[in-house]
């Protein structure tokens, strides 16, 4: 595929065949080279043809090859004539990061870091099919809860005002309608409530490693050598199921509305037809889950970390700093060919990055710009970075959303085999509690690239600045 250098970190695919806009790709030259064969390279191109897409097909530099679109995939689509397509969206609705801080020093906790990862594993559930943190919950209160996202949490004493502060969209769609949700996805998710899942997901408890913006860290709460936890999961059974049955549903009704797509995986319709407006209904209903459910793992984190350290709750500092999505598809305003325009923005493995001042952004966070939380592998370091203007002229106000793939999981277990890697972590100072120990093999640090680099290209990029770097010592798996 042909790629045009222009920059020394963005590439672009120029327009050809069905292609209604060029494709871009944030890269610097080493990752480009690893990328030139990739399949990912024609879902970026693939995505160009979408109906109503404007401005470019983008990938964010942690792309690697996922379901119809590439995840590290942005594209915005125009609200009035364009279409919605699952793919951009995703198997796990609103799979995301929350950040929390504490007042706790590395130096307090690391001596009770077995008693902490064990209180963690054990409180927390984790692992394929996952249940039992919240008893199962009934039809009514589940789709309350798929109505309402956090605000149900905090009537459940789960959340608090300033979490709601502090969580994009404030924790809910209000244009969720769990009647779209489907009875099968009900069931496969009321039991799921405070869960970790598996594949990906994780808790981190990480130390303040690096402060590269002392001002910015100081207003998020960030102080170099405390303590701070990391929650990467999302919508579970219920969002996948969503997924599952909408784009069943979507695939069916293109001919109806004659479209036609090199991919049959980009399943897209009209966003004001009747299963546009459905699929929409329902993804929102199930991002208000994945909202509560991290909502809720942060409530039980903080119960064990106060249990582990011996310490009553308000001795811990413990504060949600910001929670975001980077499986989503969200209507906003931006500035496309000289005028504002009503855009669907598709991210699917990407984060939003909101620049200073933007109005959506919490009144205490609106000067700083957005959070953008970018979490490595389980060895190295995660980051804490925030969206710049550069972000709104160039990627929908987009990032990326971690380190990206190297390896797939076969390749992964493959190449763990005859490896104690859960004493390779030790020897990296990271205590791990997983289900499985194939888990493990699947998440080895080597099967990610350094995240360090694909955080270097956004920031070179002008699209987001770093604040902060935190290195891992407790890791929980599913």
């Amino acid at each position: 595929m042909e790629l045009v250098k222009l920059t020394d970190y963005l590439w672009e695919i120029p327009r050809h065949g069905a292609m209604r806009v060029p494709g871009r790709i944030f890269a610097n030259e080493r990752m480009i080279d690893e990328l030139r064969d990739d399949p990912a390279l024609t879902q970026v191109a693939n995505v160009a043809t979408l109906p109503g897409i404007v401005g470019h097909s983008l990938a964010m530099p942690d792309i690697h090859w996922g379901y119809g679109f590439p995840i590290g995939g942005v594209a915005a689509i125009d609200a009035a004539h364009g279409v919605i397509s699952p793919g951009g969206v995703g198997y796990d609705i609103n799979c995301g990061v929350r950040l929390m801080r504490t007042d706790l020093t590395y130096r307090e906790v690391l001596p009770r870091s077995e008693q902490l990862a064990d209180r963690l594993f054990n409180t927390i559930p984790a692992g394929v099919g996952s249940e039992g943190a919240i008893p199962g919950l009934g039809l009514n209160e589940l789709a309350e809860l798929l109505k309402d996202g956090v605000y149900w949490a905090m009537r459940q004493g789960y959340a608090s005002r300033h979490d709601l502060e502090h969580i994009e969209n404030g924790g809910r769609l209000d244009t969720a309608v769990p009647d779209k949700v489907s009875t099968f996805a009900y069931k496969r998710g009321h039991k799921q409530l405070g869960t970790l899942g598996s594949g990906n997901h994780f808790l981190e408890v990480s130390r303040v490693d690096e402060v590269y913006d002392s001002a910015a860290a100081d207003a998020l709460g960030l102080k170099s050598g405390n303590v701070t936890v990391l929650i990467h999961s999302g919508s579970r059974g219920l969002g996948h199921q969503t997924c599952d049955d909408y784009l069943r549903l979507i695939g069916e009704a293109m001919v109806k509305y004659g479209i036609e797509l090199p991919d049959r995986q980009l399943a897209a319709v009209p966003i004001n037809s009747p299963e546009g407006q459905d699929y929409l209904s329902a993804m929102a209903a199930a991002a208000n889950f994945a909202w509560c459910n991290r909502q809720v793992i942060m409530h039980l984190s903080r119960q064990a970390f106060g249990e582990a350290m011996g310490l009553g709750l308000e001795d811990l500092g413990f504060q949600l700093i910001y929670d975001v999505c980077h499986n989503i598809a969200k209507f906003e305003e931006h500035e496309i060919d000289g005028r504002m325009r009503k855009v669907c923005v598709h991210r699917k493995g990407a984060t939003r990055a909101f620049g200073p001042g933007h109005p959506e952004l919490p009144e205490k966070l609106r000067s700083l710009g957005q959070p953008v939380l970018i979490p490595g592998d389980m060895g190295r370091y995660s980051f804490v970075l925030l969206g710049t203007p550069g972000a709104m002229s160039t990627t929908f106000g987009s990032s990326c959303h971690g380190a990206g793939r190297l390896m797939s999981r076969v390749r992964a277990k493959r190449e763990a085999r005859g490896r104690d890697l859960i004493a390779e972590l030790r020897a990296m100072g990271v205590t791990v509690r997983s289900q499985t120990r194939a888990g493990i093999s699947e998440e080895m640090p080597a099967a990610y690239k350094d995240v360090a680099e694909v955080v270097e290209v956004m920031e070179a990029a002008g699209v987001t600045k770093r604040v902060a770097r935190l290195k891992p010592f407790v890791v929980i798996k599913g």
